[in-house]
């Protein structure tokens, strides 16, 4: 079968390769076999191959930190899946033809879940429903401020939000962003900008923020920071700068704010199995139902994965970058 594997770090797309490896073989009692249809290159992913991720595992090593699968055959003792299901994978190294796991690890989603909607589930539609759930107690009418909004995870952040009749305002690098993201729901878009903080109070018309989403680092975090309120709290989930946050002395000693770290493991390693199960089932259910989605770009084959990575790696994209191991999606 055919795998994904980087032999060595740094530039992402000279590191890894697709080659041909031993088939995973039948499933053990309480285990599952799935063929892995599609999976998303994230920018975590991205990390793991440059040699900067939190993760550094001991090469050859197969990236990929979610997909959706059929279901090929199931163990023994296995019952909460079975053959011709569609799954969720909670276990790494997913960028490959086949996927041998423990059952636990799998999680069936909804029937008639369209399949690159599903490729995308594991990870930011969990992500952006927890940054609104776990970080800060937010009521209905709160502000919330978030850069990278036109990333995936942010655009479900703005559509979660409105559900919750919590408002966004939405940080991003050029204005003909401000549409689209409206049409999702944002109650306002800014340009960032060293004028970010009158910027924002010019739409908040002087209501506090109490939560500020950094995915930039650097002083980005410092920014939005100079928006969030008195004894707000900025939670830093990732750094597109491959810098680490600043925030200054004032705004943490007489401003009260608080920094703070997200990582999804952590958010759901709280969290019992059938509580895990439920987050995804009914996450499940919102992308089936379209109230929840994020755009695709393009879908590679496998054996396209070079060119699949350095795609993923160009900015200003319209969508995810896919890939299909076993066939067209």
């Amino acid at each position: 079968m055919k795998q994904v594997l980087l032999e060595r770090y740094g530039q992402p797309e000279d590191g890894v390769r697709c080659a041909e490896v031993a088939d995973v073989g039948a499933p053990g009692a309480g285990e599952v076999v799935f063929d892995v249809l599609a999976f998303p290159i994230n920018p975590a992913d991205i990390s793991m191959c440059r040699g900067n991720y939190r993760l550094k595992p001991a090469l050859p090593a197969t990236p990929g930190a979610e997909c959706v699968g059929r279901v090929t055959a199931v163990g023994a003792g296995v019952s909460h899946v079975e053959p011709g299901e569609l799954v969720i994978n909670l276990q790494r190294e997913n960028w490959t033809q086949r996927r041998r796991v423990k059952s636990e690890d799998v999680i069936p989603v909804p029937p008639g879940l369209e399949l690159r909607q599903a490729a995308m589930l594991r990870i930011n539609p969990p992500t952006a429903l927890l940054l609104l759930t776990d970080i800060v107690a937010l009521k209905s009418g709160d502000w919330v401020i978030q850069n990278v909004a036109n990333s995936a995870v942010g655009r479900l952040v703005i559509r979660l939000a409105r559900a919750r009749g919590v408002k966004t305002l939405n940080v991003v690098r050029r204005e003909t962003l401000f549409g689209e993201l409206k049409t999702l729901g944002a109650d306002a878009c800014v340009v960032d900008g060293a004028d970010l903080g009158e910027a924002v109070k010019a739409h908040t018309r002087g209501a506090p923020i109490r939560l500020g989403l950094d995915a930039v680092s650097g002083q980005a975090t410092a920014r939005l920071s100079a928006c969030v309120g008195e004894r707000g709290v900025i939670c830093n989930y990732g750094s597109m700068t491959g810098e680490d946050p600043v925030m200054s002395r004032n705004a943490l000693i007489s401003g009260g704010q608080t920094l703070v770290g997200f990582i999804l493991g952590r958010a759901l390693g709280t969290r019992s199995l059938d509580q895990i199960r439920t987050i995804y089932a009914d996450l499940g259910e919102q992308v089936r139902k379209g109230i929840l989605s994020a755009p695709v770009e393009k879908i590679y084959p496998i054996e396209e994965i070079k060119a699949a990575v350095a795609h993923a790696q160009r900015g200003e994209r319209s969508g995810k970058i896919l890939v299909a191991p076993n066939g067209p999606v």
